[in-house]
């Protein structure tokens, strides 16, 4: 099922675009997995993602605290960072599997840092940082990954 696209960005602001767009076609019970070098743009694709349905407050990355919550009316965002994270058993403390639901949508920075307690993503967004700009390379991971990123790049 792996197919990759691959989108180039200049800027930040084409990256904040690109997560407002991917917004469009995201629904409820996914997961998204975001990775890449510290400074590649993970939390600002997820700040674009977040301002694309509407939110307007900020979004700082979750660093410190692992996942910040954001709640719209019919579902919620939760945005992970596992940066800081030791031991992933910490996951289980945190109730990791009650994050997973039919109303989330589960954005989750260096998600390696979380195996094996995490569910496979529905889309993987790998961030590689150029000399000028980001390359993303969107890889679907499951039927409904597939169909949102067909949409997005169509």
């Amino acid at each position: 099922m792996e197919n990759c696209w691959n989108i180039l960005v200049a800027t930040e602001q084409e990256q904040l675009k690109l997560g407002a767009a991917l917004a469009k076609f995201v629904l409820p019970r996914l997961v998204i997995y975001l990775t890449g070098d510290l400074g590649a743009g993970k939390t600002t694709l997820s700040r674009g993602i977040l301002t694309g349905f509407g939110y307007q407050g900020k979004v700082k990355s979750p660093t410190y605290t692992l996942v910040e919550p954001y709640e719209f009316e019919t579902f919620i965002i939760y945005h992970f960072d596992l940066y800081r994270l030791v031991d992933p058993e910490e996951l289980e403390l945190l109730g990791i599997r009650d994050y997973f639901h039919d109303t989330s949508i589960v954005l989750i920075e260096w998600p390696t840092k979380g195996q094996p307690l995490l569910p496979e993503p529905d889309i993987r967004i790998d961030i590689k940082m150029l000399t000028q700009g980001r390359q993303l390379c969107l890889t679907a991971h499951s039927l409904k990954g597939q169909q949102i990123l067909q949409q997005l790049c169509a």
